[in-house]
């Protein structure tokens, strides 16, 4: 196997320095932190959906302090207005003229709580954001910080006033991760570390910079992906679209999601190149949300995730001989 580049090998190293830093205080999944990575060195964005109370304020609060950006939280309520989130005109009466104050969504790293309680008039504030990195308000366009990565979560278990979220929305998000539980080992040094009067997130401090994550950002595309494991890629799309349970398969976005996702992966784990295992691991997380199911297979219980599994094992694994 031939030496990373030394572009590559550095993205290794910011990673290893940030999973670290955050993996002190969000005890979880290490693989939960390094998809978490990969959403942000390939410039998507991230849905998180997990019950209340299993750490997902303190991780992207740990993660925006880690790497020294401005964090901004929204809290999305069925009241919660456009204005709200992007900004609005606000009248001086010392100048009598209005002046332009910025939302929540202008910072670097935005957490959107359980955005599924927003309105669809909010929700699609938030899809500009996300689309074009960019947010209309006050007749003006307003770019957004870069780099800009928001972190939206859903509580699966909550249906009452709520607003499922439309099929363009979700399929915005690079990849849908679902943490889980903590072990019994990691929850109990979650209680030891709550014994203090202050939380743990508190003693976070950087160890990259935006400079760093924007670099590793466009060290990310260089990653070399063989024709035979972009194949393999689009072959898992392909039988997407193929499964007689499926309405409506993955998209060509999806399809670049995992793609931009595999290069992110491998540059994390100090390789130049993709591998089949790269795809195959983000396969779920990727197309989780893409996936449409027909209803008749839905009232019987199918989900996305086992189909997506199914997949997996059907579609073989070209053979790919490290570089």
């Amino acid at each position: 196997m031939s030496e990373a580049p030394s572009e590559i090998a550095r993205v290794g190293e910011v990673a290893a320095a940030i999973l670290d830093s955050v993996g002190s205080v969000f005890k979880g999944k290490r693989e939960t932190l390094e998809h978490l990575l990969v959403t942000l060195f390939a410039g998507g964005h991230v849905l998180i959906e997990d019950v209340p109370g299993t750490g997902k304020t303190v991780l992207a609060k740990a993660l925006a302090k880690s790497v020294d950006l401005p964090f901004a939280r929204v809290q999305c309520t069925p009241d919660l207005m456009p204005a709200d989130v992007t900004g609005t005109a606000v009248f001086s009466p010392k100048t009598q003229t209005f002046r332009f104050r910025k939302g929540p969504i202008h910072a670097s790293v935005v957490l959107v709580d359980e955005l599924n309680r927003a309105t669809p008039r909010t929700q699609s504030a938030f899809l500009e954001a996300m689309a074009e990195a960019q947010v209309s308000a006050d007749g003006r366009l307003f770019p957004l910080p870069s780099p800009f990565f928001l972190i939206a979560t859903e509580n699966p278990v909550e249906s009452e006033g709520t607003f499922p979220l439309p099929e363009a929305q979700k399929d915005r998000f690079m990849l849908s991760l679902t943490p889980g539980y903590p072990s019994r080992e990691e929850e109990a040094d979650i209680i030891e570390a709550q014994r203090r009067s202050d939380h743990p997130v508190n003693d976070v401090r950087a160890v990259a910079s935006a400079a760093d994550v924007l670099a590793c950002a466009g060290a990310v595309v260089s990653v070399h992906v063989e024709p035979s494991v972009r194949d393999y890629l689009l072959a898992l799309v392909a039988a997407t679209r193929a499964d007689s349970r499926v309405a409506v398969g993955v998209s060509p976005r999806g399809s670049i999601a995992l793609y931009k996702a595999a290069q992110a992966l491998a540059a994390i784990r100090g390789r130049s190149y993709a591998t089949p295992e790269d795809v195959k691991e983000l396969l779920v997380p990727a197309f989780r949300k893409r996936l449409i199911l027909k209803g008749d297979y839905l009232a019987r219980g199918y989900a996305s995730e086992s189909i997506l599994s199914e997949i997996a094992v059907s579609v073989p694994i070209p053979a790919f001989r490290d570089r």
